[in-house]
């Protein structure tokens, strides 16, 4: 027997009908925020459907989480249940969006109405429902509803409209008493207009305008991380300071560096980064090529972070004070440059923290503390941090002091050197709570790891990532690393929606086995791939200038690093790739097209290895062309997606070399090109 007194729970959601799933983009169930700049408009779809036959209506709503309110879109209809609406974001921080999604009572009841009066039906019940329907549009309106006529009168007349209504109450109420007198059976009755307005675009207007939402259903807001213009277009130039001397033997300074600074940016680099600039300990200090015997006068490796003179928040003496650095700062910024550090949470045995904070550190079995391992490397100068530690929370605030310590110095570019040994959760944590007080921090992650975790690095807040271009060298390889990367393909969790590429074709820590044979070809290749494929991208300094390349035997490493000695560099000297790297940057800077990453389009191109891809910015219409194969002259047809450009079949255009000068007059899909990496392996072509 069915027990009727026993008590029942329903569900809040009882009488919403309409469904929201698969909203793209989306991290993670909205775990995470995408990442966006100012100006980017962020495309948001959704599947919304319902039970039954009642029309649907659906709004994105959106806001910056500074702002009270939120601001409100209309969602289209594009076909099979998919809904779809954009919004800009205009101003760094977080911004949150939702949808929104309920039975369209009102389009409904039109739609109905105009199926009966196609069949010749009278509509005098559905003209009252109508009008009650015009009375909640008044309500929403500002104004209050017509009274529903007394029963016995002939025909409802509108009250009179006061001087400061607004024109969208009066027209309301019009409508209103419009709808109930044509449902009036007198002669005179205006049912031929009531049921003409009825199917008007004016009700539509209204409708939409003032919509009905009984019972709507909302999805659970999701993120926008915007960062500042820079996070998404910046250049990159990497140098040792203590190897800025003009002297050969003597240990460069930060006075030394703002000497450069002209010329680095003469070449077009809006980002100086510096390896470590803190003390260097003495504890087994590391030689030459990574000696384990340290000669005298060996400077140290800078990521040995911290002696007596202090620790991360401590200039190393030899290149100058706080204020030194701060000087570099300013001047810097003098040139529309920013001076990005790097942040290596590692110690030398000499750090204070290793006597201060000795819990931070992992211990062996004899009590010592657990010096660094990459087996069957060893690196003895370096302690690693460890995250595990029951003192934990000390250790993450001291983390994030440092950084703060930092910004107050003027820095807003970090460059994190292996995030990816260190949690996700610091990680996730100290970004949030540095951009609290400084929310124009940009972070880069110096990450050659696992995909999955590169990715997981990149969702926590990271605005830059180091990726695999060092090592993707064919066209092949090239084109479906970066379909991975600006693709986003129907996916809502796409890398394209969160993860910013930093390309560089070497770094300090990695000669790629492609450029150790010197190759001139080959680094003019590997460069322009870089700079016009990502948005933001850097270089390895005054080594990759030269085109320096003899490896440390059987590694992707260089001999003679600086990372355990002082180089003199011929800052004066110049060649056919620092021509090249300087032109390139000019032609980013007066070239939109060059100043976002996802913007990319491969073209179909006869030859295997020579690669083509087209970049639209509004009326910036470009097109490279790269010979993949540094040795051998290649020739191809390039067929030019010409409905991207704006372009008919068989139209003539010209195409500007922006590298060379050159103009050519092109004309349809298929067009020739032929390239000699001994002339140059490329063209940089403007439709113009």
């Amino acid at each position: 027997m069915i027990d009727t007194k026993k008590q029942v729970t329903f569900p809040a959601t009882g009488q919403t009908r309409v469904v929201i799933e698969h909203v793209s983009p989306e991290l993670d169930g909205g775990r995470f925020p995408i990442k966006a700049i100012p100006g980017d408009v962020i495309a948001v779809e959704a599947d919304i459907f319902a039970d039954g036959h009642d029309y649907l209506a659906a709004r994105l709503l959106y806001k910056h989480v500074d702002d009270a309110d939120w601001t409100e879109m209309s969602m289209a209809l594009l076909g099979n249940d998919r809904w779809g609406a954009s919004f800009v974001v205009d101003k760094i921080g977080r911004y949150q969006y939702t949808i929104e999604g309920w039975v369209d009572h009102l389009a409904s009841w039109q739609h109905e109405i105009h199926l009966k009066i196609a069949d010749g039906q009278r509509v005098v019940s559905e003209l009252l429902a109508g009008a009650q329907y015009v009375d909640g549009m008044l309500r929403r309106a500002g104004g209050p509803a017509e009274p529903t006529p007394k029963k016995g009168k002939t025909k409802a007349k509108a009250a009179a409209v006061p001087a400061e209504e607004s024109t969208d109450v009066t027209a309301l109420r019009t409508m209103a008493a419009l709808f109930r007198a044509g449902a009036e059976s007198a002669a005179d009755s205006p049912y031929d207009e009531a049921i003409s307005v009825a199917e008007s675009e004016q009700f539509t207007f209204y409708a939409n305008r003032y919509p009905e939402r009984q019972h709507p259903s909302r999805y659970p807001a999701l993120g926008v991380e915007v960062d500042r213009a820079r996070a998404g277009f910046s250049t990159w130039y990497c140098l040792f300071p203590r190897s800025t001397a003009r002297e050969e033997g003597k240990h460069g300074t930060f006075r030394d560096v703002e000497k450069l600074l002209p010329r680095i940016s003469e070449m077009g680099f809006d980002v100086l980064y510096l390896p470590p600039i803190h003390p260097i300990g003495m504890a087994h200090r590391k030689g030459k090529n990574n000696s384990v015997v340290c000669q005298p006068g060996d400077p140290g490796v800078p990521y040995g972070i911290g002696s007596a003179e202090g620790g991360h928040d401590a200039i190393h003496a030899e290149l100058g004070t706080v204020e030194d650095f701060k000087h570099l700062i300013s001047i810097a910024a003098n040139y529309g440059m920013e001076v990005a550090m790097d942040l290596a949470i590692q110690c030398s045995p000499d750090h204070p923290w290793a006597t201060e904070h000795p819990d931070w550190f992992k211990k062996r079995p004899d009590g010592t503390i657990q010096y660094a391992e990459n087996p069957p490397k060893k690196y003895q100068d370096i302690y690693p941090v460890y995250f595990e530690t029951d003192d934990w929370q000390n250790l993450w605030n001291e983390l994030k002091r440092v950084l703060l310590v930092w910004a107050e110095w003027g820095v807003r570019i970090v460059r994190v050197d292996n995030p990816h040994t260190k949690p996700f959760g610091f990680w996730e944590w100290v970004i949030a709570e540095v951009k609290k007080e400084f929310p124009d921090m940009l972070f880069l992650a110096e990450a050659f790891t696992k995909p999955k975790v590169m990715q997981q690095l990149a969702k926590g807040g990271f605005a830059h990532s180091y990726t695999y271009f060092t090592w993707r060298n064919t066209k092949a390889e090239l084109e479906e690393y970066l379909t991975e990367l600006t693709q986003a393909n129907g996916r809502p969790d796409a890398m394209a929606y969160y993860f910013r590429p930093n390309f560089w074709p070497t770094t300090h820590d990695i000669n790629p086995y492609s450029l150790q044979g010197g190759h001139e070809p080959q680094f003019l290749i590997r460069f322009l791939l870089a700079a016009t494929l990502s948005s933001n991208y850097g270089i390895y300094g005054p080594s990759f200038e030269l085109m320096e390349h003899v490896p440390f035997p059987n590694k992707e490493e260089y001999l003679n690093s600086e990372k355990y000695e002082i180089r003199y560099w011929d800052w004066e000297k110049t060649n056919k790739l620092t021509y090249l790297i300087g032109l390139t940057n000019r032609i980013r800077h007066e070239n939109a097209a060059l100043q976002t990453t996802n913007n990319l389009t491969f073209c179909q191109v006869s030859d295997d290895a020579i690669m083509a891809y087209v970049k639209v910015s509004n009326d910036n219409k470009l097109l490279i062309v790269v010979n993949t194969d540094a040795y051998n002259r290649r020739a191809a047809t390039v067929q030019v997606p010409l409905w991207q450009l704006g372009l008919y079949p068989d139209q003539p255009y010209t195409v500007h070399d922006l590298l060379t000068g050159a103009y050519y007059t092109w004309q349809g899909e298929y067009n020739y090109v032929e390239l000699d990496p001994y002339v140059l392996p490329m063209h940089l072509f403007r439709i113009e």
